[in-house]
């Protein structure tokens, strides 16, 4: 059985982010617990099949922390070595943000506020097919600023889509700096209580309480769709990336990738 070990997830993700000499590397580490739980634990493929009409939907809002979903799809062999060794090289498949053309890569997204609109249709149409679905959409707390979901918040109450769960990544920053200075949220998990949501506020690198979160949420078919805010630390896993938002845009060196990639070998 896979593991889906979080050590294991950042280590795939430095490696590509190293080969492609590209970016982002903090906000793929920020959801790598959430992601681990979800595909080891809730996640459902019949057969293991990718392309199943029954299967969960994930979807990855935030695209741009893309790396962490392909590293689990690594994990799951959806994607090869040689893909990844070839992160954003000439003729890959695999782009900076989500691309739906990817196995496993329910939704193109990258353009902030729009993939979790996606999800909520994707949500209702299993509804409406009377199908034994669950929908998980990964948004940012920067993301949070867009109006188009509020819009989909709302929309979703109303169709009373229980079998929706928004999982915020609520790192504290976005591109351009801490979210209380570009946009003052206050309470996510209260705002999307008064939107009619069931809210949880939890530890997102803490595997455990997102398991029992999940578990809890999906249980309570009660008509109000669900939300976890889940407080995360933007570069977690290597102390010289961890809460320091120059890694949203930073490339690694030889010498930082080394050193990150030590600390991630030496830690539990």
């Amino acid at each position: 059985m896979t593991q889906f070990l979080a050590k294991n997830i950042r280590k795939t993700v430095l490696k590509m982010a190293f080969q492609g000499s590209t970016v982002h590397i903090g906000c793929a580490f920020s959801i790598i617990e959430i992601l681990a739980v979800l595909y080891r634990s809730h996640l459902r493929y019949p057969n293991d099949n990718p392309n199943s009409a029954n299967r969960d939907l994930l979807i990855l809002s935030k695209g741009h922390g893309v790396m962490a979903q392909y590293a689990c799809l690594y994990e799951k062999g959806w994607i090869g070595k040689q893909e990844v060794d070839n992160y954003f090289g000439d003729g890959s498949l695999l782009k900076g943000l989500s691309d739906a053309k990817v196995i496993g890569c329910e939704v193109t997204s990258g353009s902030l506020g729009h993939g979790l609109s996606v999800g909520i249709g994707m949500a209702l149409a299993s509804k409406l097919n009377k199908l034994d679905q669950f929908c998980y959409a990964i948004v940012g707390d920067g993301e949070m600023n867009e109006g188009s979901i509020w819009e989909g918040l709302m929309f979703a109450a109303h169709r009373e889509l229980d079998n929706l769960i928004v999982i915020v990544d609520e790192n504290g920053f976005q591109a351009m700096g801490a979210t209380r200075d570009v946009i003052e949220l206050g309470s996510l998990c209260a705002k999307f209580s008064a939107f009619g949501f069931e809210a949880l506020a939890i530890d997102g690198h803490d595997e455990a309480a997102l398991d029992h979160a999940l578990s809890s949420l999906k249980a309570n078919q009660d008509g109000r769709p669900k939300a976890i805010v889940a407080r995360t630390i933007k570069g977690k896993g290597v102390s010289f990336m961890e809460g320091d938002n120059s890694w949203h845009y930073s490339r690694l060196s030889s010498e930082t990738y080394n050193l990150a990639l030590t600390e991630l070998e030496g830690s539990r």
